[in-house]
């Protein structure tokens, strides 16, 4: 109606536009997809069944995923010098060019070892010993994987797990923040492991359930119970 309205009055056939005052309807937003621990157990297992080293890429991708809470575009930009696998950590470059470390887990490093022992295997050649802008994830001709192809290689798997149904990358972000908040990480941390400039932003995720806020509360605040 706004913009029939407006038309009319660029053609003539109105002077005024009576929708000018009337505000927009406010879309709600929806949370992104959560899954539970044992949806996440499920997915990340599936890739086992995918022969070859893009089956230990898969596994690699979706661990490190989880575990460190990555947007996808931050995930394909990794190269092996911003990982160091022994302390567990990584250097990444998110939006606006704000640089953090993130650590992960060791099933995550555990992964990572095996597909870079495949990777060196079969994607390195000699002459590229020297190259220090060498991607972690590579697609089957060698080249750095792309976003849309990891959004794939999800799909694939989220095929494969009905308890993963209707997951997508971001899934694996809100679910590696809301399993931190559930088991006691503040907001502030989150935010910082996200890689969030405003805290807002992270409130999204607090996806906790009425049963795990009052057991906090009455775990944590001191008039909760009588004395």
């Amino acid at each position: 109606m706004r913009g029939l309205f407006r038309h009319a009055c660029l053609t003539g056939r109105m002077h005024s536009n009576p929708a000018d005052r009337v505000p927009a309807p406010k879309v709600e937003k929806t949370l992104p997809r959560q899954l539970r621990p044992g949806e996440i157990d499920v997915l990340l297992e599936a890739p086992a069944g995918r022969a070859g080293p893009l089956g230990l890429r898969d596994r690699a991708l979706l661990e490190l995923l989880y575990a460190s809470g990555l947007r996808v575009g931050e995930l394909v930009a990794l190269n092996w010098r911003d990982i160091d696998l022994g302390a567990r950590v990584l250097r990444v470059v998110g939006k606006g060019d704000r640089e953090r470390m993130t650590p992960f887990g060791e099933p995550a490093a555990k992964a990572l070892r095996q597909w870079l022992d495949a990777w060196e295997a079969v994607f390195r050649s000699p002459l590229d010993a020297a190259d220090q802008n060498e991607p972690v994830f590579l697609n089957y001709t060698g080249s750095r994987l792309s976003a849309r192809s990891v959004r794939r290689v999800i799909d694939r798997y989220v095929a494969e797990t009905a308890q993963a149904s209707g997951a997508h990358p971001h899934a694996l972000r809100h679910s590696f923040a809301t399993h931190l908040l559930e088991s006691g990480a503040d907001l502030r941390t989150i935010q910082e492991l996200l890689g969030h400039a405003s805290l807002a932003t992270t409130q999204r995720y607090m996806h906790v359930d009425t049963g795990r806020l009052l057991q906090v509360y009455r775990e944590s605040h001191p008039r909760a119970r009588g004395g």
